[in-house]
């Protein structure tokens, strides 16, 4: 496809105006003010329009779509225990597979392209991202809370299988993570073992929660005399690529820990408001050289994956939380959903749009009202855009979602089907 006449915003976020970009073979072909000599696809119009990277979620739990708005207005302990848990619980293959499906499609329409993902059934969401195109980075939660031998664990059997059958199928799309949950959900037997086995693979990334709650973070150093970043450290967990998750309770201590140990911090912002839990220092998190993602968590506790939306709380978040109007500048906003992510999740080839890249792009339409007039376009789209301005998804250069269409997805039957699914559940609560 080449897209004329558009748009871009170039690999150090810089606006570039009238520009051709060629997409063939999975990747960014050409970049330049003038057409490509002898080609003869298809064209696409960029009046009006911006071409940019697609978005990385760098921390999600996609099955949870089905459990949207079902708890709302609770404390955070109530919600788990009361509703979310009892919910997971009666969960099977298929409820995951649909679940897992009906996030897909809402992200491929909110112009995200790859998420990490944690959590359980693995090979049934494995087999909804490999059918609908998109790019995804699982991981199999494990938990040990009654201390059992990590050897013995069903989970720990299920991760070294998913990551045997799994790990770069479908072209490199689908990747194979590893997660120790939490500090607090598990023992120091069992985080060794997951580091043992992390380490043994080399071509993985640890994906942890890390001081997500106030409460996790004190009872950590109680138990251990350490918070959860020294404490996940000290197992082992970030001898290979980590993401640590939420990080609102992370100190200057725990950041020294993820820049030396390579650490990229998560964010997400829309959950850890909704549920109280407080806000990520992320400006802290860049001036300390850290790599800054940001994440969706579930739409449990969301509810939506709309990325631009997360862009925009992140850095107003810090902002009136530091009580700061200088903190997180759109274009770090905007880093952090694209490159920040891609890096996060061990993508290196993407990220960014830079020729030899491969095309995981979006096209945000810039015609509408919201988006003039123009003093600086980025700062239009992290504050003023939304994600229904995404108009077109394309992951390793092919068209997953336009204007309305899904070309991989039957969207009518996903939600038929996740609607049954739950309803099922429902019926068995």
């Amino acid at each position: 496809m080449l897209f004329k006449n558009i748009t871009i915003l170039n690999n150090q976020l810089d606006v570039e105006k009238e520009r051709y970009v060629l997409v063939g073979n999975g990747c960014i072909e050409y970049i330049g003010d003038r057409p490509p000599a002898g080609y003869t696809g298809r064209e696409y119009d960029g009046r009006g329009k911006l071409l940019m990277s697609g978005f990385f979620n760098a921390h999600a739990h996609s099955p949870m779509t089905l459990m949207r708005g079902y708890g709302e207005n609770m404390m955070l302990q109530d919600w788990l225990t009361k509703k979310i848990f009892p919910f997971e619980d009666k969960l099977d293959g298929n409820a995951v597979y649909w679940g897992t499906m009906l996030a897909m499609a809402e992200s491929l329409r909110y112009g995200i392209v790859s998420t990490s993902d944690m959590y359980y059934f693995c090979d049934n969401m494995a087999e909804a991202v490999i059918e609908c195109g998109a790019k995804s980075n699982i991981s199999r939660s494990i938990t040990n809370m009654a201390g059992d031998a990590p050897s013995e664990l069903v989970s720990m059997k299920e991760n070294e299988k998913f990551y045997k059958d799994y790990h770069r199928a479908a072209g490199g799309r689908l990747r194979v993570d590893m997660s120790l949950h939490g500090e607090y959900t598990s023992d120091p037997a069992t985080a060794q073992a997951l580091a043992e086995c992390a380490a043994s693979a080399g071509d993985v990334v640890m994906h942890v929660h890390l001081s997500e709650t106030k409460l996790e973070h004190e009872q950590c150093i109680q138990r251990h005399g350490m918070t959860p970043a020294a404490y996940m450290e000290k197992m082992g967990l970030f001898d290979v690529p980590a993401i640590a998750a939420h990080c609102v309770y992370a100190d200057e201590n725990d950041l020294d820990i993820f820049r030396s140990k390579g650490v990229t911090v998560a964010t997400n912002p829309v959950s850890n408001m909704k549920l109280a839990s407080g806000v990520c220092n992320a400006a802290a998190v860049l001036k300390k050289g850290v790599n800054l993602a940001i994440g969706t968590d579930s739409v449990a506790s969301n509810n939506n994956l709309d990325f631009i939306e997360e862009m925009k709380t992140l850095a107003i978040g810090n902002k009136v939380y530091y009580q700061d109007p200088t903190l997180l500048t759109a274009k770090e906003a905007l880093r952090a959903a694209t490159a920040g992510g891609a890096a996060a999740q061990g993508r290196n080839d993407t990220g960014v749009l830079k020729q030899g890249n491969r095309a995981d792009l979006i096209v945000i339409d810039i015609s509408g009202p919201n988006m003039h007039p123009v003093h600086n376009i980025i700062n239009n789209i992290v504050y003023s855009g939304s994600g229904k301005d995404v108009v077109m998804t394309m992951v390793d250069g092919k068209v997953l979602y336009e204007n309305g269409s899904y070309y991989t997805i039957d969207i009518e039957k996903t939600i038929h089907e996740a609607e049954k699914a739950t309803e099922k559940i429902l019926e068995r609560l």
